[in-house]
């Protein structure tokens, strides 16, 4: 079989969820989804002791340092496979940062514990003066999730240090 061909047949598995991803828009994938808000919600404990500011962007903060932790272990042990899975769930947590970074000025999205608690990203870009600028952030960090979808399907091309590529999912 063709080297280039052998490498990119991981991508092909992944293909489809990469692109279920990019076109809702990260909208819910019930278990993953269930995982991340644990994960946010943990990162605000967390970072509590750090004062309101870090506390508040402590829960999105989680959930872009955990996928990235996964990454770098993966990489350093040679799993592509696992690097790949990793890099998707960095992703998808970026497309559902994206969403609630959006949703700054509207407040349409349903927060874990109701009207009592205060939307994330209200206060944050509010305390950063870019409160106007909610829908444009929110695109960036959409299309660099995308972007990121892209490169880990065709990271198996470019990476050579892996002796072989095969479907590992000893994760």
């Amino acid at each position: 079989m063709n080297e280039k061909l052998k490498k990119i047949i991981p991508s092909l598995f992944l293909l489809p969820i990469a692109l279920f991803i990019i076109f809702n828009r990260g909208d819910f994938i019930p278990i993953l989804d269930h995982v991340n808000l644990l994960i946010h919600e943990g990162g605000h404990g967390i970072f509590k002791v750090f004062g309101k500011f870090i506390y508040t962007f402590g829960g999105t903060l989680m959930q872009i340092i955990l996928p990235v932790l996964f990454i770098i272990t993966y990489a350093r042990m040679k799993k592509l496979f696992a690097v790949q899975l990793s890099l998707i769930w960095l992703a998808q947590n970026m497309m559902n940062i994206s969403v609630y970074v959006s949703d700054a000025r509207d407040r349409k999205l349903p927060l874990l514990g109701g009207n009592k608690v205060y939307h994330d990203w209200t206060y944050l870009l509010n305390e950063m003066n870019l409160i106007l600028y909610d829908k444009l952030i929110g695109s960036i960090i959409y299309y660099a999730a995308a972007a990121i979808l892209i490169i880990t399907l065709l990271y198996p091309l470019f990476k050579t240090d892996y002796k072989e590529v095969k479907l590992d999912l000893n994760l």
